[in-house]
């Protein structure tokens, strides 16, 4: 699901419900790639056993996660910001707008929002930011698991295309092996040329 960051229109809210939209991003660090956010609101009817913050589960853990968050939450959605979008804007404007599309393409309205960090992007609902907020917060962790898992699969397709830069196994971070595979290989259009590592290579150092 993706959103129209041009259009802040908000979905009637549903009756008699205090609807919690939990919002996080995967991928501010890594050197390709787009960051993604995603939107979950949680219904409290049908429980997940095991939610957390992605990075502290196993990708075993967050691939059997991610298809019961999907099923059981009143509504979710994931969008992105393009490499293109990340190097003109810079990476917490472009995190800020992935976020915001993923929230304004829920189906449903929440009461509030709340996004894992300490900035919170332009909505049409009351929001506010919690750090730490994706090990606290049981809708945070259930977005930062779907956007999490999105990436990491957009990783492995972008590897198949592409095998010589092992994005499969480092998803795109600047591991060693990354940046020996972009010394030989050199940069390519799914390449965050804003980033340091990048840049210098642009530019010969």
């Amino acid at each position: 699901m993706t959103g129209d960051p041009g259009d802040l229109f908000a979905p009637a809210p549903l009756a008699g419900a205090l609807l919690i939209c939990g919002v996080d991003e995967a991928g501010r660090g890594p050197l390709c790639g787009p960051v993604v956010a995603a939107a979950v609101i949680l219904d409290p009817a049908r429980p997940i056993d095991g939610l957390a913050d992605s990075k502290k589960l196993s990708e075993r853990a967050r691939e059997r996660l991610a298809p019961l968050i999907r099923e059981r939450a009143l509504a979710w959605a994931v969008a992105e910001a393009s490499v293109e979008e990340i190097d003109r804007l810079n990476i917490l404007h472009a995190t800020m707008l992935a976020m915001q599309r993923a929230v304004v393409a829920l189906d449903l309205a929440p009461a509030e929002v709340r996004i894992d960090g300490n900035r919170c992007p332009a909505l049409p609902y009351p929001a506010r930011a919690i750090v730490q907020g994706d090990a606290t917060e049981p809708s945070i962790s259930a977005a930062s698991i779907l956007a999490k898992t999105v990436r990491d699969e957009a990783m492995r397709v972008l590897d198949r295309a592409h095998p010589q830069y092992g994005l499969a196994a480092h998803k795109g971070y600047p591991t060693a092996a990354h940046l020996a595979a972009l010394r030989e290989h050199g940069v390519t259009d799914f390449h965050r040329r804003s980033f340091a590592p990048v840049r210098r290579m642009l530019e010969g150092r």
